[in-house]
């Protein structure tokens, strides 16, 4: 391995490796070592055997720290504005963003363009919903400035003041979701900002929690695994304390909060966090019994635990168990494109980090007959890069590399 005849992917050798002389790991390729996720305390549930996290300081509410929050949204805005500042060009690498990039960087934007009211409104969600679970994200980049203004209009009725501050939130949780998709992590922190500031003018306790989530995704995409599972556990414990929600509703986003915890540990390497995590999902999935597609794009239940298992185990580095818990989910089953293509590329993803490059292939030639937009992201194509290597034995790798930009 040190002469280069032998790569060496297996993540857990390679960290035996670093261990035994005490070698930095970075040295080897893997991240520098990091404490624990957070201090994590547990104490009996009430109800049944697992554990539960103690309570975290709150993030967005009271007792919000206003250092840490200024300083995720500067890391954000300056990452956004850095090509305009170099004199690059628009900021965005995508140009379907261009118009949500003005809104969130300019205050500019289109102005609502249609008559603001209940009906107009929740069909803008809709749409928005539907664009990003069938990844027509170029769509919804487009459309997505007009709904914010619709949206924001609605609260200028009298009485409609919640309902405006639900939907401003949940369409900026949707614009997160989407500049995640598209890379662009420093649009994500704006509007991630953007999200929990209008959820916390007035809207309900889920959308709340929700715009938490983002925040938490926000913050692990900036590198701050730790804060980014504080902020995701702590927002889901406060939710367990709601009364206002239905119940459904209220597992369902509390289970989606743990799931998003468990993979940020697992993404900084503190296996036994993100195992706890993830089975305090589990716990909430069963109490749910059914997968749930709630208002927006939030869905959970057994299936989505089963997702994250497969992503966790991933990035553990145990690809061999994550195949284990992709054959126990009916990918068809899922509720949407976009969900269906996850699966894919997370099957792709532990292929190819087991050592096997056809299966790698073929879960890739699933993902993209699922949603062609999914596999057109960054990691996908530095994973289809990395098999037109193998040319010989997998034909026709390197037209689908082609085809999804993978190759100059």
């Amino acid at each position: 391995m040190e002469r280069g005849k032998r790569p060496l992917p297996d993540v857990v050798l390679l960290q035996r490796i670093a261990d035994t002389p005490n070698i930095p790991p970075q040295l080897l390729g893997l991240a520098p070592r990091h404490t624990p996720c957070s201090p994590w305390v547990f104490t009996p549930h009430p109800s049944r055997t697992t554990t539960r996290v103690a309570p975290l300081p709150s993030f967005g509410e009271e007792g919000e720290d206003p250092v840490r929050r200024r300083n995720l949204l500067a890391a954000g805005l300056a990452t956004a504005a850095t090509g305009t500042a170099l004199g690059a060009g628009p900021a965005s690498a995508h140009p379907a963003l261009a118009s949500l990039e003005d809104l969130l960087l300019h205050r500019g934007g289109p102005g609502p363009g249609t008559e603001a009211t209940a009906h107009t409104v929740s069909a803008a969600l809709a749409a928005s919903q539907r664009e990003f679970g069938t990844c027509r994200y170029e769509t919804l980049a487009r459309a997505l400035p007009g709904r914010i203004a619709l949206a924001r209009a609605l609260g200028g009725q009298g009485g409609a003041e919640e309902r405006s501050a639900n939907a401003v939130a949940e369409l900026y949780n949707t614009a997160t979701r989407l500049c995640i998709k598209l890379g662009e992590d420093g649009l994500a922190a704006v509007t991630a900002d953007r999200a929990l500031t209008a959820a916390l003018a007035g809207a309900d306790a889920l959308t709340v929690a929700e715009a938490h989530r983002m925040v938490s995704s926000s913050w692990r995409r900036q590198g701050h695994h730790a804060r980014a599972a504080d902020v995701a556990a702590s927002a889901a414990q406060q939710l367990a304390a709601d009364r206002t929600a239905p119940v459904a509703a209220c597992l369902s986003v509390q289970g989606n909060l743990y799931a998003t915890a468990a993979y940020t540990a697992a993404k900084q390497g503190d296996r036994h966090t993100a195992h706890v995590l993830i089975e305090e999902a589990a716990a909430t999935a069963e109490r749910l019994g059914q997968d749930e597609q709630r208002a927006g794009t939030a869905f959970f239940g057994p299936s989505q635990v089963l997702l994250h298992r497969i992503s966790i185990s991933q990035l553990l580095g145990d690809a061999g168990q994550a195949i284990d818990h992709a054959r126990s989910v009916d990918a068809a089953a899922l509720p949407t494109a976009e969900r269906q293509a996850r699966y894919w590329i997370d099957v792709a993803r532990s292929f190819g980090q087991w050592g096997k490059p056809d299966r790698c292939y073929r879960a890739l030639l699933a993902a993209e007959a699922a949603a062609a937009q999914e596999v057109r992201r960054g990691a996908v194509r530095v994973l289809a890069a990395d098999l037109v290597r193998y040319d010989r034995r997998l034909p026709g790798v390197r037209a689908f590399a082609q085809r999804i930009g993978a190759l100059a």
